[in-house]
């Protein structure tokens, strides 16, 4: 059962007549619908076409955080095999808004890190909806050193509207985490290849985005703040949220443009909720080949390429 967002409800009525004509066809053998339902799902497939070919970043933030998205747990269940898990930052416990562990992707050893938000209420729960804690954080950076020591290369996927903002969180010293996992972005290696694939939210997702090569799905967002965050400090107002994401410049083609990140992929007709696999696909499409351009490099190389990207970031575009 597809989940409508939404900006997408006049296509939920036609889509729904044209099931409901088959419904009652399949209760009565005599009736022959088939002509006016094939009638009903080309004009669907049209709207659907137009409402994905011009949504405005707002509408791309519903996207973003469709429920039905596909989450980390998915890329590594679909991309990776012999995953092995690995818990806990040793210092205080384990954040399950964070996995990550030992892989192959296309048979290489890595080390693959991102947030999971969960698929249901108890996993949400469970996962905090995306939003790491200090430990998260240093947990990531806890795998990140190991896959520095035994040369294997980073992926991360990214999918989080921030960091949690909790009282514990900030006890236990939640800027300072994510800054040391930034800084350990920067500090390895080895290759960090990190894609964007729903959410990217402030410095929650900055700490595990800080990449060689940074990639980012059409219909994902990756900004300094939410748009709703934004209008109630902007405006005093979160309904402002859609004059907040025109501002904010937060989809794959502003961020492109501007050098912010390095590729955007693209999606599915009506995003990667409606073909999860062909999603999946392509994200591992854009992995493969973004490893590709890093590969050869020497550990000093790493480090110099990936420091030069970051210097110059916001030079490209500002003119736009």
């Amino acid at each position: 059962m597809t989940n409508y967002l939404d900006f997408e409800k006049p296509l939920a009525e036609i889509e729904g007549k044209a099931e409901e004509l088959r419904s009652m066809a399949r209760q009565n053998e005599e009736m022959d619908v088939e002509d006016e339902a094939a009638a009903l799902d080309r004009k669907a497939g049209e709207m659907l076409e137009e409402l994905y070919n011009n949504l405005t970043p707002w509408r791309k933030c519903q996207v973003a955080r469709h429920q039905d998205r596909p989450h980390c747990q998915d890329y590594i269940d679909a991309l990776f095999t012999e995953f092995t898990p690995l818990a806990g930052d040793r210092n205080f416990a384990d954040d399950h808004a964070v996995m990550g562990g030992l892989a192959r992707f296309n048979d290489q050893p890595v080390v693959v890190i991102g947030q999971e938000k969960g698929n249901d209420t108890k996993s949400r729960i469970e996962r905090n909806f995306g939003m790491a804690r200090p430990e998260g954080y240093r947990k990531a950076i806890r795998l990140m050193e190991m896959a520095d020591k035994f040369n294997l290369p980073i992926i991360t996927l990214v999918d989080t509207p921030g960091a949690y903002p909790g009282k514990g969180a900030e006890e236990r010293g939640q800027s300072e985490a994510i800054a040391r996992s930034t800084e350990k972005c920067l500090q390895v290696g080895v290759p960090v290849i990190s894609v964007i694939i729903g959410e990217g939210g402030s410095g929650g997702a900055v700490a595990l985005a800080t990449a060689n090569k940074l990639a980012m799905l059409e219909h994902s967002v990756y900004s300094v703040i939410t748009p709703e965050g934004c209008a109630s400090i902007l405006w005093k107002n979160a309904d402002k949220m859609r004059e907040a994401a025109e501002a904010l410049r937060l989809t794959a083609a502003d961020l492109l443009q501007l050098g912010v990140v390095d590729r955007s992929i693209r999606e599915p007709l009506g995003g990667a909720h409606r073909a999860r696999a062909d999603a999946i696909e392509s994200v591992g499409k854009a992995i493969s080949e973004m490893l590709k351009e890093v590969d050869g490099l020497s550990r000093d190389e790493v480090i110099a390429v990936r420091r030069k990207k970051f210097m110059g970031m916001g030079s490209k575009g500002l003119a736009a």
